[in-house]
Formats: C-alpha cells, sequence, structure tokens
C-alpha cells in the first residue's frame, strides 16, 4: 500500500456527496459572468462611455481598491473591472470551504477515522479532495471562458479572464489545504483561510491604490503589493490589456508549494488533532450558557463580530465615495439608468445611496443563511438530540436560534446605515444627520431578510438534508434578482420572487408600509411552517 492508494475512489465519494453544490459552483460561476459582462457591456456601449469610465476609474482611488486596477478602455477592460473582483472572491471561498468540509471536517465529525480503518494511504484522502476542487475550478474557468466569449468579448481575453478567476481558486485550494492541517476544528481552518483571503485583498488594494496611472489616464499599473496576492495575480494578466500569460503559473506554483506543505504538517500531526492546540477552557461554564438564548449568543458571536467589522469598514467607505462614483455616472447617462434601476429613484445620489443599502441587505442575507444553517450542523453532528434530552422544547430551541438571526440582522442592517451615513455625511458636512438617516432606511430592509430566514427555516423543517443546498440557492437567485433582475430588463414576474424586489428603494422613494407589512406576514408563515414540520418530523439519532 502506497501513501495515495484509494485516492481514486475517495475522489468519487467526494463527488458524491458534494455533486449538488459542485454542479452550481461550475454552471453558476459563468452564468453569473455571462450575466454580468451584458448587464455592463450595455451600460458602456461605446467608446466615449468607456473612455469616461476608464479615466473616472483609474483617477478614484476608491474604485481602485474595491474593483482594481483598469487595463484600458476596451469593453472587455471594463468587463473584467466590474467583474472581476466579485467572481474571484466567490471561487475564493467556494475551493476554501470545500477544501475544508472534506479533510478537517471529516476528521472532527470521526469520518476521517472510518474511512482510515480501509485500504487507504495517508495522502489519500487530502489528494483526493484536492483532485476534485482544482477539477471544478478548472471546470467553472472553462466554461467562464465560453460565457464570455458567447456575450461578445474577444476569446483572448476571455481566455485570460477565466484563468485569472479560476487561478484564484486553485491558489486558494492549495491555501485551504495548509489550513485544513493547522485547525483542529473546521471552522478555524475556514476562519483562518477566510483571513487570507481577506489579507489577499487589502495587499491587491493597496497595491492598485498606489499604482501608477499612464500618461493617456486610462490606464493603471499595480505596485509591488498587488504581486503579493493571488487576487492581484489575476488582475496582473492584463485581460483585455495586453494579456500576460505568463502570469497564471503563479497560482499553480503556490498550489504545489502549498500541497507539499500540507503533506508535511499531516506527517507531523495526529489524526483529529491540529497542529495549532485547543485552548484550554474553564473549568466551570457561566450560568447563562445553560439557556438556549445563552447558547446561541455564544456560538454566533464571533462570526457576528467579523459581519460587523467588515460591513462597518465598507459602510463608511461607500458613504465617502459617494461623490466620487456621482461624478462618474452623472459622465455616463446608461451608467446612471442602471444605477436608477438598482436605487429605484430619479435622483442620481439618493438611487446611489439606495442601493448601496440594498447590497449591505443582501450580503446580511447570507449571514441570515449562515446562522440559521447551523441549526441543521447541530443536528447533523447530535448536538440537537442532546440539547432536546433537556427541559427545551423543540419549538423554544428554533424559536431561540431564529430570534438570535434575526437580531444579528437587524444589529447589521443598522450598522450599515450607520456607517455609509456616516461616510457620507463626513463629505457633507453632517455626519450625525446623514447617520440617522441611513440607518433608518437601511432597518426597512429588515422584512426582507426575515423573509430568508423564514425560507431557510421552512427548508430545515420540511426537507432537513436539503436545506443546506437549497437555501444558499434561494439566496443566490434572491441576489441575482434583487440586484440584476433590473438591469438585466426581466419580466416583472421574475423580479417578484427576491423579497430585495419589494422593499421601498429609500432614500431614492419615499417609504411604503404596505409591501412592508406583506414581506412580514410572508416571513411569519415561513417561519409558522417550518416549526410545524419540524416539530411533527424525527431527529436522526
Amino acid at each position: 500500500m502506497t501513501a495515495l492508494t484509494g485516492t481514486r475512489r475517495l475522489a468519487r465519494l467526494v463527488l458524491r456527496r458534494d455533486r449538488i453544490r459542485l454542479a452550481i459552483w461550475v454552471l453558476g460561476t459563468p452564468l453569473l459572468g455571462y450575466a454580468l459582462a451584458g448587464s455592463v457591456a450595455g451600460i458602456y456601449p461605446d467608446e466615449a462611455a468607456r473612455q469616461g469610465y476608464a479615466t473616472t476609474s483609474a483617477s478614484s482611488l476608491v474604485a481602485r481598491a474595491f474593483n482594481g486596477p483598469i487595463a484600458g478602455t476596451d469593453v472587455g477592460a471594463v468587463v473584467v473591472a466590474e467583474t472581476y473582483v466579485t467572481l474571484a472572491l466567490i471561487v475564493a471561498l467556494l475551493s476554501t470551504f470545500a477544501v475544508t468540509r472534506h479533510t478537517r471536517q471529516n476528521e472532527e465529525t470521526g469520518r476521517a477515522e472510518l474511512v482510515g480503518a480501509s485500504v487507504v494511504g495517508r495522502y489519500a484522502p487530502l489528494t483526493a479532495v484536492l483532485l476534485v476542487v482544482v477539477a471544478a475550478n478548472v471546470a467553472a474557468a472553462t466554461l467562464l471562458a465560453v460565457a464570455l466569449a458567447g456575450a461578445g468579448l474577444p476569446l483572448a481575453g476571455s481566455l485570460a479572464v477565466a484563468g485569472a478567476v479560476g487561478g484564484v481558486g486553485v491558489a486558494c485550494t492549495g491555501v485551504a489545504a495548509v489550513t485544513a492541517q493547522v485547525s483542529v476544528t473546521s471552522r478555524g481552518a475556514n476562519a483562518l483561510a477566510a483571513a487570507v483571503v481577506g489579507l489577499s485583498f487589502v495587499l491587491r488594494a493597496a497595491g492598485d491604490v498606489l499604482g501608477d496611472t499612464s500618461a493617456d489616464g486610462t490606464r493603471v499599473e499595480s505596485a509591488w503589493p498587488s504581486w503579493l496576492s493571488p487576487l492581484g495575480w489575476g488582475n496582473q494578466v492584463r485581460a483585455f490589456g495586453g494579456e500576460r500569460w505568463w502570469v497564471l503559473a503563479l497560482p499553480v506554483a503556490l498550489l504545489l508549494a502549498a500541497v507539499a506543505l500540507a503533506y508535511a504538517l499531516a506527517e507531523r500531526r495526529d489524526q483529529g488533532a491540529g497542529l495549532i492546540a485547543p485552548r484550554r477552557k474553564a473549568a466551570t461554564a457561566a450560568t447563562w450558557l445553560l439557556s438556549p438564548a445563552g447558547l446561541a449568543w455564544r456560538m454566533q458571536r464571533g462570526a457576528l463580530l467579523g459581519w460587523a467589522l467588515g460591513i462597518a469598514v465598507l459602510g463608511v467607505s461607500m458613504g465617502v465615495a459617494a461623490d466620487e462614483f456621482n461624478a462618474m455616472i452623472e459622465q455616463n447617462p446608461a451608467a446612471a439608468e442602471a444605477i436608477n434601476a438598482m436605487g429605484g429613484g430619479a435622483d442620481l445620489l439618493d438611487a446611489y445611496l439606495a442601493a448601496m443599502l440594498g447590497l449591505f441587505a443582501l450580503t446580511i442575507g447570507a449571514y441570515v443563511v449562515q446562522a440559521l444553517l447551523r441549526v441543521r450542523g447541530d443536528e447533523a453532528d447530535g448536538v440537537l438530540e442532546a440539547a432536546l434530552a433537556t427541559a427545551v422544547s423543540r419549538t423554544r430551541w428554533l424559536g431561540t436560534q431564529v430570534l438570535a438571526a434575526a437580531l444579528g440582522a437587524f444589529a447589521l442592517l443598522l450598522l450599515a446605515g450607520l456607517t455609509t451615513g456616516l461616510g457620507y455625511g463626513l463629505v457633507t458636512g453632517d455626519p450625525l444627520g446623514e447617520a440617522i438617516a441611513l440607518g433608518g432606511a437601511a432597518l426597512l430592509r429588515l422584512p426582507a431578510l426575515l423573509v430568508v430566514a423564514g425560507v431557510v427555516t421552512a427548508l430545515f423543517g420540511l426537507l432537513p438534508r436539503r436545506s443546506v443546498v437549497l437555501s444558499w440557492t434561494a439566496l443566490l437567485v434572491f441576489l441575482l434578482l434583487g440586484q440584476l433582475g433590473a438591469v438585466l430588463e426581466l419580466p416583472q414576474a421574475a423580479l417578484n420572487v427576491s423579497p430585495y424586489t419589494h422593499v421601498p428603494s429609500v432614500p431614492a422613494v419615499d417609504p411604503a408600509v404596505l409591501p412592508l407589512v406583506v414581506l412580514t406576514t410572508v416571513a411569519a408563515l415561513l417561519l409558522v411552517a417550518g416549526a410545524a414540520a419540524f416539530r411533527h418530523r424525527d431527529v436522526p439519532s
């Protein structure tokens, strides 16, 4: 028996377990890229519009920090500037989560010990998931290139941007292979990998902000920090701006080095252990942990704090950037029309602020899904059975989890509005007034998030085994319809599927009570249906 014995069969097992997730990943990435490319190309249809966009993007430090460097006035260069970071972050997180799920999580749940009792080499489990995740990135990148070419972009540039996005996924696959050896828990491994992705984003942003602008003002050459970042490498490929194909070798080199390090680390630890020893806990727990509410707060406070820090930074940045984006879209009627479609108002600046609050609400929807899907994890791991063996009813336990997620969403929405208003107020000279106004406007998005919570709860009660995949799929559909539906001119019947579509786009329009009441009623019905189904079904041992 060799160290790789059983790799092929374990790879088939990974494919079997993740067949739905992988299908959504491989097919969803090119579809999203196609939709974004089509909408951006429609917003900037001629050379004059693209010239204005490129000049403004190159001169705006905020645009360079969030979108990356512009590579020229070609339509493909504008598409890359608007879509690359979004697609790269998606594949980065998908890759890290997949590797952790089939390595560290398997050890945490005892699956790895059962598999290791058969004829399986030491490196086979890690090698199997690496092969599958790398293959998924290659497949998604290939289809993304076809999708971008099908959207009318040149083939060479389409291949370059697809390679850049796939390269980020490949690089993060290697990073996750290492973090899975370091941390003793899957949550810790994911947190370490996410921290590396966050650091990569910061280095890329710093390099792009410190970069040099070309003489004609339509190109940016990034500074050295970008070369330290896997996200920055994708920008350095220069898709649609004189492609540099050799840069695509960098993520492959990082993958090989990381895999070699992961193998070496795996040799130096025991099954189920990590290189970072778990912190010693107190001999006795606090009394408030004896209640479902206290336990829910303890389990969610770390994630809530991380979300709060990220939203606070983005909120202030988006608020400060309001004037810059206002000036940029005023020069382009098509861009102004798209912002108005997303924001829902005639006033350009108010439409921008409403669109940003809408994006925050969509993002916080991911927190709601993440927080509520913990109930499914507790059920699958046997934690729920132990909790229900005490004097805690099913309704109380589930209701506590839903309430904790709803309160977290409330806090994050309020923080998003306050920080965005603070940033905008620092520019206009009225930080307190703008913070209060946008804080209230942000809270009007809460009923839409309650509907998201209701969907997750209903799926957990009715279809527990499919609840994870279906919940994330529903959120993705809401995202596409809520933010891109109006830009893509989809029929109103399709737009109505998303709860975000029905939220008044304050401050661009006046608030309306009826849609909020309807959304809250729908959320209540979904929550009741989920709780009722949960009460009457079995909880597996």
